[in-house]
């Protein structure tokens, strides 16, 4: 009786254990404009080469992209901020060459270069963030239509807190049996 009930002990603390690990969620950090980078678009289509790169990219909340530049900068700004190229107040600034910024709701995204002229000339881009899927996705990297992960890394995101707490639960009940 007595391995019985040992061997029901370990038994379900593995299968609470590997619950754990089906709730457990994927991000993913793209680096922008792929090999790139943040940079003044050249060639045809200059203007559009950012979102053209950003269209290929299912981006969802809590992924982050990443800008990688020199001597230039990254802002947040408005719709029509986006539209005249310019903003005094961003909603967020950064220029210090390796910038990374999370994308953490559902809705568009609204990205300038903070060097006068440079939005002008095509370094601008809009991202567009889907909603959550319910219940929550299993972990793939639907990154592109072409196969490419276009400068995306996959990276687990902490567990839940009601994960952590079914999973002590199940070890203080394993360890009064």
């Amino acid at each position: 009786m007595a391995s019985f009930i040992f061997s029901f002990k370990v038994s379900l603390f593995l299968f609470l254990f590997s619950f754990l690990h089906v709730y457990t969620v994927t991000c993913a950090e793209y680096e922008v404009g792929g090999d790139h980078g943040w940079v003044i678009p050249k060639g045809n289509n200059a203007d559009q080469m950012y979102n053209q790169w950003a269209s290929g990219n299912r981006f969802k909340p809590d992924d982050t992209v990443r800008f990688k530049y020199k001597k230039d900068s990254v802002m947040v700004v408005t719709e029509e901020e986006y539209q005249k190229c310019q903003s005094s107040h961003p909603l967020f600034y950064s220029n210090n060459g390796d910038t990374v910024f999370k994308l953490e709701r559902p809705g568009l995204f609204y990205f300038i270069s903070g060097v006068s002229g440079h939005c002008k000339r095509g370094q601008k881009m809009i991202i567009k963030v889907l909603e959550p899927a319910s219940p929550p996705d299993q972990p793939q990297n639907q990154n592109s239509t072409d196969g490419k992960n276009n400068g995306s890394v996959q990276r687990p995101s902490i567990a839940s807190p009601i994960n952590v707490m079914l999973l002590v639960t199940s070890f203080i009940g394993f360890s009064f049996y």
